[in-house]
Protein backbone atom coordinates (compact mmCIF):
# COMPACT_ATOMS: atom_id res chain seq x y z
CA UNK A 1 0.00 0.00 0.00
CA UNK A 2 1.39 3.55 -0.59
CA UNK A 3 0.42 5.10 2.53
CA UNK A 4 2.87 2.34 4.35
CA UNK A 5 5.56 2.99 2.33
CA UNK A 6 7.64 5.93 4.87
CA UNK A 7 8.94 9.16 2.99
CA UNK A 8 11.84 8.80 0.81
CA UNK A 9 14.53 10.37 2.75
CA UNK A 10 16.94 13.25 1.01
CA UNK A 11 20.49 13.04 0.79
CA UNK A 12 22.34 16.09 2.20
CA UNK A 13 25.84 17.88 2.71
CA UNK A 14 27.48 16.54 5.97
CA UNK A 15 26.42 19.93 8.65
CA UNK A 16 29.76 19.97 9.19
CA UNK A 17 31.29 20.10 6.33
CA UNK A 18 28.84 22.38 4.27
CA UNK A 19 28.85 25.13 7.34
CA UNK A 20 32.37 25.99 5.78
CA UNK A 21 31.52 25.48 1.90
CA UNK A 22 28.50 27.47 -0.67
CA UNK A 23 27.68 24.36 -2.41
CA UNK A 24 24.16 23.35 -1.79
CA UNK A 25 22.62 21.66 0.94
CA UNK A 26 20.04 18.86 -0.58
CA UNK A 27 21.36 16.76 -3.02
CA UNK A 28 18.27 15.58 -4.10
CA UNK A 29 16.68 12.81 -5.77
CA UNK A 30 17.80 10.11 -7.71
CA UNK A 31 15.70 8.01 -10.17
CA UNK A 32 14.86 5.06 -8.47
CA UNK A 33 14.30 7.08 -5.16
CA UNK A 34 12.04 9.47 -6.50
CA UNK A 35 9.64 6.71 -8.48
CA UNK A 36 9.67 5.48 -5.19
CA UNK A 37 8.69 8.18 -3.12
CA UNK A 38 6.05 9.33 -6.33
CA UNK A 39 4.56 5.67 -5.93
CA UNK A 40 3.10 7.19 -2.58
CA UNK A 41 1.06 9.36 -4.16
CA UNK A 42 -2.55 8.39 -3.21
CA UNK A 43 -3.95 9.91 -6.77
CA UNK A 44 -6.54 11.91 -5.22
CA UNK A 45 -9.81 12.54 -7.16
CA UNK A 46 -9.92 16.10 -5.18
CA UNK A 47 -6.38 16.98 -5.31
CA UNK A 48 -6.43 19.32 -2.27
CA UNK A 49 -2.50 19.51 -3.74
CA UNK A 50 -3.17 21.42 -6.85
CA UNK A 51 -5.94 23.45 -5.30
CA UNK A 52 -2.87 25.00 -2.38
CA UNK A 53 -0.62 25.77 -5.65
CA UNK A 54 -0.61 28.93 -6.42
CA UNK A 55 0.20 28.20 -9.66
CA UNK A 56 -1.89 25.38 -10.01
CA UNK A 57 0.54 22.33 -11.05
CA UNK A 58 -1.16 19.39 -12.40
CA UNK A 59 0.47 17.67 -9.05
CA UNK A 60 -1.33 13.86 -9.14
CA UNK A 61 0.08 14.09 -12.97
CA UNK A 62 2.98 14.75 -12.89
CA UNK A 63 3.46 12.56 -9.85
CA UNK A 64 1.69 9.50 -11.59
CA UNK A 65 4.15 10.11 -14.75
CA UNK A 66 7.32 10.26 -12.29
CA UNK A 67 6.23 6.91 -10.89
CA UNK A 68 6.03 5.29 -14.33
CA UNK A 69 9.47 6.57 -15.31
CA UNK A 70 7.73 9.03 -17.86
CA UNK A 71 10.01 12.00 -16.60
CA UNK A 72 9.58 13.72 -19.80
CA UNK A 73 5.96 13.64 -19.80
CA UNK A 74 6.35 14.82 -16.24
CA UNK A 75 8.62 17.78 -17.43
CA UNK A 76 5.87 18.53 -19.90
CA UNK A 77 2.95 18.50 -17.49
CA UNK A 78 5.03 20.94 -14.71
CA UNK A 79 5.69 23.13 -17.47
CA UNK A 80 2.52 23.81 -18.93
CA UNK A 81 2.01 25.90 -14.91
CA UNK A 82 5.46 26.32 -13.98
CA UNK A 83 8.22 28.19 -16.51
CA UNK A 84 10.83 27.63 -13.03
CA UNK A 85 10.31 24.22 -11.37
CA UNK A 86 13.54 23.50 -10.29
CA UNK A 87 13.38 26.40 -8.22
CA UNK A 88 10.17 26.43 -6.72
CA UNK A 89 11.36 22.64 -6.13
CA UNK A 90 14.19 24.27 -3.83
CA UNK A 91 12.50 27.29 -2.46
CA UNK A 92 8.75 26.98 -1.67
CA UNK A 93 7.19 26.40 1.07
CA UNK A 94 5.45 23.12 0.33
CA UNK A 95 4.92 22.17 4.22
CA UNK A 96 2.39 24.88 4.25
CA UNK A 97 1.02 24.80 0.43
CA UNK A 98 1.05 21.83 -1.91
CA UNK A 99 2.28 19.19 1.16
CA UNK A 100 0.57 20.83 3.98
CA UNK A 101 -2.56 19.99 2.22
CA UNK A 102 -1.76 16.21 0.60
CA UNK A 103 -4.18 13.61 2.31
CA UNK A 104 -1.67 11.05 2.69
CA UNK A 105 0.01 13.53 5.27
CA UNK A 106 -3.19 13.26 7.70
CA UNK A 107 -2.31 10.01 8.88
CA UNK A 108 0.99 9.63 7.23
CA UNK A 109 4.10 11.90 6.32
CA UNK A 110 2.70 13.88 3.23
CA UNK A 111 4.48 13.08 -0.13
CA UNK A 112 7.86 15.10 -0.97
CA UNK A 113 5.87 17.49 -4.04
CA UNK A 114 8.82 19.64 -3.70
CA UNK A 115 11.39 17.56 -3.83
CA UNK A 116 9.93 15.88 -6.86
CA UNK A 117 9.39 19.15 -8.85
CA UNK A 118 12.51 19.49 -8.52
CA UNK A 119 13.73 15.80 -9.67
CA UNK A 120 11.86 17.15 -13.01
CA UNK A 121 12.70 20.50 -13.47
CA UNK A 122 16.60 19.73 -13.59
CA UNK A 123 15.62 16.38 -15.33
CA UNK A 124 14.28 19.40 -17.91
CA UNK A 125 17.51 21.35 -17.81
CA UNK A 126 20.02 18.47 -18.44
CA UNK A 127 17.47 17.32 -21.35
CA UNK A 128 16.88 21.03 -22.47
CA UNK A 129 18.99 20.20 -25.85
CA UNK A 130 16.82 17.25 -26.78
CA UNK A 131 13.10 19.11 -26.30
CA UNK A 132 13.95 22.30 -28.03
CA UNK A 133 10.85 23.82 -29.56
CA UNK A 134 10.51 26.60 -32.48
CA UNK A 135 9.16 30.32 -30.43
CA UNK A 136 5.17 30.58 -30.34
CA UNK A 137 4.26 32.55 -33.98
CA UNK A 138 3.82 36.52 -32.90
CA UNK A 139 0.78 38.41 -32.64
CA UNK A 140 1.82 41.58 -33.27
CA UNK A 141 1.78 43.10 -29.82
CA UNK A 142 4.09 43.87 -27.55
CA UNK A 143 4.87 43.81 -23.45
CA UNK A 144 7.50 45.49 -21.00
CA UNK A 145 8.18 43.72 -18.09
CA UNK A 146 10.11 45.54 -15.21
CA UNK A 147 12.03 43.38 -12.76
CA UNK A 148 13.41 39.82 -13.94
CA UNK A 149 12.75 37.73 -10.82
CA UNK A 150 9.86 35.50 -10.45
CA UNK A 151 6.91 37.86 -11.17
CA UNK A 152 8.21 38.95 -14.63
CA UNK A 153 9.84 35.45 -15.44
CA UNK A 154 6.74 33.95 -15.14
CA UNK A 155 4.45 37.07 -16.72
CA UNK A 156 7.09 36.84 -19.67
CA UNK A 157 6.98 33.28 -20.23
CA UNK A 158 3.06 32.87 -20.68
CA UNK A 159 2.63 36.44 -22.51
CA UNK A 160 5.58 35.08 -24.86
CA UNK A 161 3.36 31.30 -25.29
CA UNK A 162 0.32 33.48 -26.29
CA UNK A 163 2.23 34.91 -28.96
CA UNK A 164 3.37 38.29 -27.77
CA UNK A 165 6.42 40.02 -28.39
CA UNK A 166 7.73 40.75 -24.70
CA UNK A 167 10.85 42.53 -23.22
CA UNK A 168 12.36 42.27 -19.78
CA UNK A 169 13.54 45.65 -18.42
CA UNK A 170 16.46 44.18 -15.72
CA UNK A 171 17.82 47.36 -13.48
CA UNK A 172 20.85 44.64 -12.03
CA UNK A 173 23.75 43.28 -14.54
CA UNK A 174 22.45 39.93 -13.94
CA UNK A 175 19.02 38.18 -14.58
CA UNK A 176 16.65 36.83 -12.03
CA UNK A 177 16.12 39.27 -9.08
CA UNK A 178 15.71 37.96 -5.95
CA UNK A 179 16.52 34.54 -7.41
CA UNK A 180 20.55 35.67 -7.55
CA UNK A 181 20.88 38.86 -5.10
CA UNK A 182 18.43 37.54 -2.20
CA UNK A 183 18.45 33.60 -1.87
CA UNK A 184 22.02 32.09 -1.49
CA UNK A 185 24.10 29.68 -3.15
CA UNK A 186 23.81 26.93 -0.98
CA UNK A 187 19.97 26.64 -1.50
CA UNK A 188 19.70 27.94 -4.89
CA UNK A 189 22.81 27.24 -7.56
CA UNK A 190 22.92 30.49 -9.55
CA UNK A 191 24.69 28.54 -13.02
CA UNK A 192 23.34 25.23 -12.89
CA UNK A 193 19.96 26.14 -11.72
CA UNK A 194 18.53 29.94 -12.35
CA UNK A 195 20.59 30.60 -15.18
CA UNK A 196 19.08 27.49 -16.89
CA UNK A 197 16.05 28.28 -16.01
CA UNK A 198 16.12 31.61 -17.36
CA UNK A 199 17.37 30.39 -20.90
CA UNK A 200 13.88 28.37 -20.93
CA UNK A 201 12.29 31.87 -20.82
CA UNK A 202 14.80 32.99 -23.62
CA UNK A 203 14.10 30.11 -25.66
CA UNK A 204 9.88 31.00 -25.90
CA UNK A 205 11.36 34.25 -28.04
CA UNK A 206 11.58 36.62 -24.58
CA UNK A 207 14.28 39.50 -24.70
CA UNK A 208 16.12 40.38 -21.79
CA UNK A 209 17.99 43.92 -21.27
CA UNK A 210 20.15 44.49 -18.33
CA UNK A 211 21.28 47.72 -16.89
CA UNK A 212 18.03 49.34 -17.26
CA UNK A 213 16.42 51.13 -13.82
CA UNK A 214 13.00 51.91 -14.75
CA UNK A 215 12.34 55.55 -13.31
CA UNK A 216 15.66 57.11 -14.42
CA UNK A 217 16.94 54.95 -17.37
CA UNK A 218 13.59 55.42 -18.78
CA UNK A 219 9.92 55.47 -17.38
CA UNK A 220 6.59 53.39 -17.74
CA UNK A 221 5.35 56.32 -19.49
CA UNK A 222 8.42 56.44 -22.08
CA UNK A 223 7.48 52.17 -22.60
CA UNK A 224 4.58 53.63 -23.25
CA UNK A 225 4.18 56.42 -25.41
CA UNK A 226 7.63 56.54 -26.91
CA UNK A 227 8.76 52.77 -27.33
CA UNK A 228 5.24 51.58 -28.73
CA UNK A 229 4.76 48.99 -26.02
CA UNK A 230 0.43 48.01 -25.58
CA UNK A 231 1.05 47.33 -21.98
CA UNK A 232 3.21 47.18 -19.17
CA UNK A 233 3.80 44.66 -16.04
CA UNK A 234 5.60 45.99 -12.95
CA UNK A 235 7.10 43.11 -10.93
CA UNK A 236 10.34 45.16 -9.61
CA UNK A 237 10.06 43.31 -6.12
CA UNK A 238 10.76 45.11 -3.05
CA UNK A 239 14.09 45.95 -2.52
CA UNK A 240 13.99 49.09 0.30
CA UNK A 241 15.25 47.73 3.97
CA UNK A 242 14.05 48.09 6.74
CA UNK A 243 15.51 49.05 9.87
CA UNK A 244 14.40 49.31 13.80
CA UNK A 245 14.96 53.25 14.08
CA UNK A 246 17.15 52.14 17.08
CA UNK A 247 20.51 53.78 18.43
CA UNK A 248 23.59 52.48 16.99
CA UNK A 249 22.17 51.63 13.19
CA UNK A 250 24.92 53.98 11.63
CA UNK A 251 27.63 52.26 13.09
CA UNK A 252 30.37 50.60 10.89
CA UNK A 253 29.43 46.61 10.97
CA UNK A 254 25.63 46.97 10.75
CA UNK A 255 24.03 45.48 7.05
CA UNK A 256 20.55 45.24 5.96
CA UNK A 257 19.94 41.67 5.02
CA UNK A 258 19.65 42.73 1.35
CA UNK A 259 23.10 44.53 1.51
CA UNK A 260 25.03 41.29 3.59
CA UNK A 261 23.41 39.16 0.65
CA UNK A 262 23.64 40.89 -2.74
CA UNK A 263 27.26 41.18 -1.88
CA UNK A 264 27.84 37.49 -1.17
CA UNK A 265 25.51 36.41 -3.83
CA UNK A 266 25.24 38.96 -6.82
CA UNK A 267 28.63 40.25 -6.45
CA UNK A 268 30.43 36.18 -5.51
CA UNK A 269 31.95 37.20 -2.24
CA UNK A 270 31.77 33.47 -0.83
CA UNK A 271 34.17 32.52 -4.35
CA UNK A 272 37.95 33.13 -3.57
CA UNK A 273 38.40 34.15 -7.15
CA UNK A 274 36.50 37.48 -6.31
CA UNK A 275 37.83 40.69 -4.59
CA UNK A 276 34.22 41.69 -3.43
CA UNK A 277 34.01 43.59 0.36
CA UNK A 278 32.22 41.99 2.53
CA UNK A 279 32.45 41.67 6.16
CA UNK A 280 31.25 39.02 8.20
CA UNK A 281 32.86 39.71 11.28
CA UNK A 282 34.04 37.14 14.18
CA UNK A 283 30.43 37.57 15.74
CA UNK A 284 27.50 38.34 14.13
CA UNK A 285 23.85 38.37 15.25
CA UNK A 286 21.32 38.67 12.53
CA UNK A 287 17.61 40.42 13.67
CA UNK A 288 14.85 38.61 12.59
CA UNK A 289 13.33 34.94 11.94
CA UNK A 290 11.85 35.30 8.12
CA UNK A 291 13.90 33.24 5.58
CA UNK A 292 15.63 36.03 4.89
CA UNK A 293 17.22 35.93 8.75
CA UNK A 294 18.17 32.04 8.05
CA UNK A 295 19.55 32.81 4.74
CA UNK A 296 21.69 36.02 6.41
CA UNK A 297 22.69 33.96 9.04
CA UNK A 298 24.04 30.88 7.50
CA UNK A 299 25.82 32.40 5.38
CA UNK A 300 27.53 34.49 7.79
CA UNK A 301 28.47 31.15 9.61
CA UNK A 302 29.91 29.95 6.25
CA UNK A 303 31.98 32.88 5.75
CA UNK A 304 33.70 32.35 9.50
CA UNK A 305 31.58 33.91 11.82
CA UNK A 306 30.20 32.88 14.86
CA UNK A 307 26.60 33.25 14.02
CA UNK A 308 23.79 34.20 16.21
CA UNK A 309 19.83 35.03 15.76
CA UNK A 310 17.92 37.07 17.45
CA UNK A 311 13.90 36.91 17.45
CA UNK A 312 11.26 38.43 19.79
CA UNK A 313 9.47 35.68 19.92
CA UNK A 314 9.30 32.09 20.58
CA UNK A 315 10.16 29.23 18.17
CA UNK A 316 7.12 28.60 17.79
CA UNK A 317 5.94 31.92 15.52
CA UNK A 318 9.32 31.29 13.66
CA UNK A 319 8.02 32.48 10.48
CA UNK A 320 10.96 30.86 8.59
CA UNK A 321 10.56 27.26 6.62
CA UNK A 322 10.78 24.53 9.51
CA UNK A 323 13.86 23.30 6.86
CA UNK A 324 15.57 25.71 7.37
CA UNK A 325 15.72 26.39 10.64
CA UNK A 326 16.17 22.66 10.81
CA UNK A 327 19.23 23.14 8.63
CA UNK A 328 20.41 26.07 10.70
CA UNK A 329 20.35 24.84 13.85
CA UNK A 330 22.25 21.41 11.82
CA UNK A 331 24.98 23.92 10.88
CA UNK A 332 25.61 25.75 14.46
CA UNK A 333 23.63 28.86 14.53
CA UNK A 334 22.62 29.98 17.76
CA UNK A 335 19.18 31.15 18.24
CA UNK A 336 18.39 33.65 21.03
CA UNK A 337 14.63 33.32 21.36
CA UNK A 338 12.42 35.63 23.26
CA UNK A 339 14.96 38.91 22.59
CA UNK A 340 14.49 42.18 21.27
CA UNK A 341 17.17 44.87 20.27
CA UNK A 342 17.10 48.00 21.90
CA UNK A 343 20.68 49.48 21.21
CA UNK A 344 23.19 48.55 19.04
CA UNK A 345 27.13 49.47 21.50
CA UNK A 346 30.14 51.08 19.23
CA UNK A 347 33.26 51.74 20.40
CA UNK A 348 35.07 54.96 19.86
CA UNK A 349 36.32 54.16 16.60
CA UNK A 350 32.32 53.79 14.86
CA UNK A 351 32.81 50.15 15.06
CA UNK A 352 29.90 47.78 16.60
CA UNK A 353 31.05 46.15 19.71
CA UNK A 354 27.79 44.56 20.64
CA UNK A 355 23.98 44.68 21.01
CA UNK A 356 21.39 45.11 23.97
CA UNK A 357 19.04 43.43 24.15
CA UNK A 358 15.92 43.02 26.34
CA UNK A 359 14.04 39.97 27.03
CA UNK A 360 10.30 39.27 25.96
CA UNK A 361 7.20 37.17 26.93
CA UNK A 362 4.69 36.17 25.15
CA UNK A 363 1.01 38.13 25.53
CA UNK A 364 -2.45 37.86 23.89
CA UNK A 365 -2.30 37.69 20.59
CA UNK A 366 -1.60 40.48 17.72
CA UNK A 367 -3.64 41.18 14.38
CA UNK A 368 -1.69 38.62 11.88
CA UNK A 369 -2.65 35.60 15.22
CA UNK A 370 0.61 35.58 16.66
CA UNK A 371 1.12 36.35 20.36
CA UNK A 372 2.45 40.01 20.58
CA UNK A 373 5.90 40.32 22.31
CA UNK A 374 5.90 41.96 25.73
CA UNK A 375 9.19 43.81 27.39
CA UNK A 376 9.97 41.94 30.65
CA UNK A 377 11.18 45.27 32.58
CA UNK A 378 14.87 45.53 33.79
CA UNK A 379 15.97 42.10 31.80
CA UNK A 380 18.49 44.24 29.49
CA UNK A 381 21.61 42.20 28.48
CA UNK A 382 24.38 42.35 26.31
CA UNK A 383 25.42 40.30 23.57
CA UNK A 384 29.14 40.78 22.19
CA UNK A 385 29.19 41.03 18.34
CA UNK A 386 30.82 42.93 15.73
CA UNK A 387 27.98 42.72 13.32
CA UNK A 388 24.82 43.04 13.20
CA UNK A 389 22.24 42.21 10.49
CA UNK A 390 18.85 43.30 10.13
CA UNK A 391 16.43 41.16 8.47
CA UNK A 392 13.00 42.95 8.97
CA UNK A 393 11.73 42.68 5.95
CA UNK A 394 11.59 44.98 2.35
CA UNK A 395 9.35 47.22 0.98
CA UNK A 396 8.98 48.34 -2.43
CA UNK A 397 11.47 51.11 -4.03
CA UNK A 398 9.05 54.34 -4.05
CA UNK A 399 10.86 54.91 -7.78
CA UNK A 400 8.52 53.77 -10.05
CA UNK A 401 5.84 54.96 -8.12
CA UNK A 402 7.66 58.50 -7.89
CA UNK A 403 7.98 58.69 -11.73
CA UNK A 404 4.86 57.17 -12.78
CA UNK A 405 1.54 59.29 -13.75
CA UNK A 406 -1.37 57.98 -11.62
CA UNK A 407 0.24 54.99 -10.23
CA UNK A 408 -1.73 54.20 -6.85
CA UNK A 409 0.52 52.71 -3.77
CA UNK A 410 -0.56 52.03 -0.19
CA UNK A 411 1.19 53.30 2.80
CA UNK A 412 3.63 51.07 2.88
CA UNK A 413 4.64 51.88 -0.83
CA UNK A 414 3.28 48.91 -2.34
CA UNK A 415 1.67 49.36 -5.85
CA UNK A 416 -2.15 49.21 -5.41
CA UNK A 417 -3.46 46.30 -7.66
CA UNK A 418 -6.21 43.77 -7.98
CA UNK A 419 -6.46 40.32 -7.95
CA UNK A 420 -5.07 39.74 -11.71
CA UNK A 421 -2.43 42.57 -11.42
CA UNK A 422 -4.40 45.92 -12.69
CA UNK A 423 -3.00 49.06 -11.23
CA UNK A 424 -4.70 52.48 -11.43
CA UNK A 425 -3.02 52.95 -14.40
CA UNK A 426 -4.67 51.93 -17.68
CA UNK A 427 -2.32 49.62 -19.66
CA UNK A 428 -0.11 49.18 -16.45
CA UNK A 429 -0.56 45.75 -14.58
CA UNK A 430 1.90 44.25 -11.26
CA UNK A 431 2.41 41.37 -9.18
CA UNK A 432 4.72 39.99 -7.01
CA UNK A 433 6.62 42.10 -3.95
CA UNK A 434 6.07 45.51 -5.33
CA UNK A 435 2.32 44.89 -4.25
CA UNK A 436 2.24 42.36 -1.62
CA UNK A 437 5.88 42.99 0.15
CA UNK A 438 8.42 40.78 0.87
CA UNK A 439 6.75 37.36 0.09
CA UNK A 440 7.24 33.94 -1.64
CA UNK A 441 8.51 33.44 -5.04
CA UNK A 442 5.97 30.69 -5.69
CA UNK A 443 3.24 33.35 -4.99
CA UNK A 444 5.05 35.94 -7.15
CA UNK A 445 4.84 33.76 -10.25
CA UNK A 446 1.69 33.32 -9.06
CA UNK A 447 0.94 37.14 -9.31
CA UNK A 448 2.84 37.29 -12.54
CA UNK A 449 0.56 34.64 -14.14
CA UNK A 450 -2.38 36.11 -13.42
CA UNK A 451 -1.48 39.14 -15.03
CA UNK A 452 -0.64 37.59 -17.80
CA UNK A 453 -4.12 36.64 -18.36
CA UNK A 454 -5.40 39.88 -17.61
CA UNK A 455 -2.65 41.98 -20.08
CA UNK A 456 -4.17 39.50 -22.99
CA UNK A 457 -7.82 40.59 -22.34
CA UNK A 458 -6.99 44.40 -21.80
CA UNK A 459 -4.69 44.07 -25.12
CA UNK A 460 -7.65 42.13 -26.71
CA UNK A 461 -10.30 44.04 -26.17
CA UNK A 462 -8.45 46.99 -26.70
CA UNK A 463 -7.53 46.07 -30.39
CA UNK A 464 -11.13 45.00 -30.87
CA UNK A 465 -12.35 48.22 -29.75
CA UNK A 466 -10.33 50.36 -32.46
Amino acid sequence: MPNRIPRTPVREQDPELRSHNFEEVCLGYNQEEAELEASRCLNCKIPRCQEKCPVHVNIPGFISRVAAGDTAGAAALIAADSSLPSVCGRVCPQETQCEGACVLGIKFEPVSIGKLERYVGDWAIAHADEHQSEPPSRNGHRVAIVGSGPAGLACASDLARLGYEVKIFEALHEVGGVLVYGIPEFRLPKTRIVAKEVEAVKRLGVEIETDVIVGRTMTVDDLLDRQGFDAVFVGSGAGLPRFMGIEGENLNGVFSANEFLTRANLMHAYDECYDTPIYAGRRAVVVGGGNVAMDAVRTAKRLGAEAIIVYRRSEAELPARVEEVHHAKQEGVEFRMLTNPVRILGNEAGQVVGLECVEMELGEPDESGRRSPIVKEGSNFRIDCDVVIMALGTSPNPLIKATTKGLETNRRGCIVADEEGRTSRPGVFAGGDAVTGAATVILAMGAGRKAAKAIDEYVRNRTYSK
